[in-house]
């Protein structure tokens, strides 16, 4: 049984970390559906800059878009949306047969919005206004701004993707925050189920604390944060709080990881997918990992519910001389950062894209 299968047995999502126009009309998407077991995506401006920016899938409906008076990011989400509702649909079949639970797709509000709660909450609900696709999160990053716009975003019923999640306590307050708006729902007497994933990123921990860590502890971080912060989901789904919402109907915000590419070129390029191969939660992958798992990726057992021996790694990379806390909140803000000027780069981007394209379109004599 291929390695996708089998993590897709043991109750784990595959989701894909990327989207572009290509995979959509070639029939890429559609293959990773039927051949590797993925079941959703996630997007994000990096992703979208990237698809954008590379070859002409893009062009006409830029052009399009543009003669219809739209630029910026009104234009983006258009565009953005056109292809995310094409994926939402493949992966419509797996909605229903699960009963929502998988088979979604995620689009990402403004990099721009990460300190605006107010903000947040209105392009939360303006995208998913537009999307019209049931099965489509809207992303808010987990800062703490982020905190209180996902819980009105809950309680509002748009479906929320929590991202740019570092540390077990970014979860554990994103976690409180959607049992809240879970909560207020019932209050109102309206249904509490709205569907939420807290996606832990991963290998930019590594990334971060290699240079300060003797070889021995290099790629150990990111693991050990993702014991300990399933350990905490697992205590989450069994206390009484939560068994409360259940009996209720509402269903459980899912574990999501994150960054699971290898960065490090001497480490195992599916390091991550194996470590964190776990029931009920989901792990989104960039295309080159997926295929690197799909063709030589092996299972080392499932993740332990316990934490494993997360604290014992922790206290040595602790004691080696890394501020964890410290680094969780600079890999928050820097995450942050990243994404606002993928964003810019994104906009910019598509502007010059627009003006070469109209003036193309003119004609030689017309210029």
């Amino acid at each position: 049984m291929k390695a996708t299968r089998q993590l897709h047995e043991l109750g784990q999502s595959l989701w894909l970390d990327n989207i572009t126009r290509t995979m959509l009309d070639d029939g890429t998407l559609a293959r990773y559906i039927a051949e590797d077991s993925i079941t959703g995506l996630t997007s994000n401006p990096s992703i979208f800059d990237a698809a954008i920016g590379d070859g002409d899938a893009y062009d006409a409906g830029v052009h399009a878009k543009t003669l219809a008076g739209l630029s910026g990011e009104t234009l983006f989400i258009e565009l953005a949306l056109e292809d995310l509702r094409r994926a939402a649909d493949l992966f419509k079949p797996v909605f229903d047969t699960t009963h929502q639970v998988d088979g979604w797709v995620s689009m990402e509000v403004s990099p721009l919005l990460a300190a605006d709660t107010a903000g947040s909450i209105a392009a939360a609900r303006h995208i998913h206004h537009k999307a019209q696709r049931d099965n489509l999160f809207v992303k808010i990053p987990g800062t703490p701004e982020g905190v209180p716009a996902i819980e009105e975003a809950i309680f509002l019923g748009v479906p929320i993707n929590v991202t740019l999640l570092f540390s077990c306590a970014h979860y554990q307050a994103v976690a409180e925050a959607y049992m809240r708006g879970i909560e207020r729902r019932l209050a109102a007497g309206l249904d509490p189920k709205v569907g939420s994933v807290a996606s832990l990123f991963i290998s930019r921990w590594d990334v971060a604390s290699n240079p300060q860590l003797p070889t021995e502890l290099h790629n150990k971080l990111g693991i050990a944060v993702g014991q300990q912060t399933y350990r905490a989901y697992r205590a989450l789904l069994a206390s009484p709080r939560w068994q409360k919402l259940a009996a209720a109907g509402a269903q459980p915000q899912r574990l999501l990881w994150a960054s699971t590419g290898t960065k490090d070129p001497s480490a195992p390029d599916t390091l991550y997918i194996s470590a964190f191969a776990a029931p009920d939660t989901i792990d989104t992958m960039p295309e080159k990992t997926l295929l690197a798992f799909a063709d030589h990726g092996q299972l080392h057992g499932v993740m332990a519910t316990d934490g494993g021996d997360a604290d014992a790694t922790l206290a040595q990379i602790a004691k080696a001389g890394v501020d964890i806390d410290a680094l969780a909140r600079k890999l928050q803000l820097d995450g942050a950062a990243a994404f606002v000027k993928s964003w810019n780069q994104l906009l910019q981007r598509i502007a010059d894209k627009a003006a070469a394209l109209a003036d193309k379109s003119k004609g030689p004599a017309l210029r």
